[in-house]
């Protein structure tokens, strides 16, 4: 399998603050990841890496073959599939939900001058169906509760079929049932073997989806493990990413943890 993302001693430094500190990580082909860690662990500087938002101050970063720094980011952008709250701002309030995730097509955020074909539309309202909320299509996104926005935003983020689709706290805000709801969803993405590569950034390991292959402990800008999650999402990994003694518990595909 090639490399979808390959970081190689990549630093992000930014007004004396180091973001992330020498770090090398690669996901290949039909990789499903999950990314833990605390606030200020550097995720979100990660995948502004990864969605080719931010180039390293040093090393190496790869994204689909192209490397940062070398490469159109307008032309790369397009093939991935993201899904952060810093974009979810940039939605427009007054856009209807199937054009918000029709606008993916042309990644843009609002409608201007496109045009669009009915196949285009078709598979705005297919995407929003798997994602529990055609019935939404017609509906201003600015009306929308936040577990509803989270799945257009997840529907607009596959719209292009991209090559990678990033998830940033697609859970963070949710009820029990939102977020239940979501990562079952998510779980089903995961296990098709059609779907992109997938990374999923969270805080909690009650949000890691079934099918989720791989884990990147993140702590300070620095790895702490990365691997297999079935051998590497351990109480003694996770502890020294969150920094507190912890009990790692495990039922069937799903995590769970807790302070000891």
């Amino acid at each position: 399998m090639s490399d979808v993302l390959h970081f190689s001693g990549v630093s992000v430094l930014r007004e004396g603050a180091t973001l992330l500190d020498d770090l090398d990580w690669d996901v290949a082909e039909g990789e499903r990841w999950v990314v833990l860690g605390p606030n200020g662990a550097g995720k979100t500087t990660l995948l502004q890496l990864a969605s080719a938002n931010l180039h390293p101050s040093r090393g190496e970063a790869t994204v689909l073959g192209e490397t940062l720094g070398a490469v159109d980011v307008f032309e790369l952008r397009p093939r991935i599939g993201l899904s952060s709250a810093a974009l979810a701002e940039r939605l427009p309030a007054r856009e209807s939900v199937r054009d918000v995730v029709l606008t993916a097509s042309y990644a843009v955020v609002g409608r201007w001058r496109e045009r669009y074909e009915h196949l285009d539309s078709e598979r705005a309202d297919e995407l929003l169906d798997a994602l529990g909320v055609r019935h939404l299509a017609t509906r201003r996104f600015g009306t929308l509760s936040e577990g509803e926005r989270k799945r257009v935003q997840i529907a607009r983020a596959l719209m292009t079929d991209p090559e990678l689709m990033l998830l940033d706290e697609p859970a963070a805000g949710l009820d029990l049932g939102g977020r239940e709801d979501l990562v079952r969803r998510l779980g089903a993405i995961a296990e098709d073997g059609d779907a992109p590569a997938l990374v999923l950034v969270t805080h909690h390991v009650e949000e890691i989806p079934a099918g989720f292959t791989h884990v990147l402990l993140l702590r300070a800008g620095r790895v702490v493990a990365a691997g297999p999650l079935d051998s590497t999402l351990t109480a003694a990994h996770l502890a020294e990413t969150f920094g507190i003694p912890l009990e790692l518990a495990r039922s069937g595909p799903r995590w769970a943890a807790r302070a000891t």
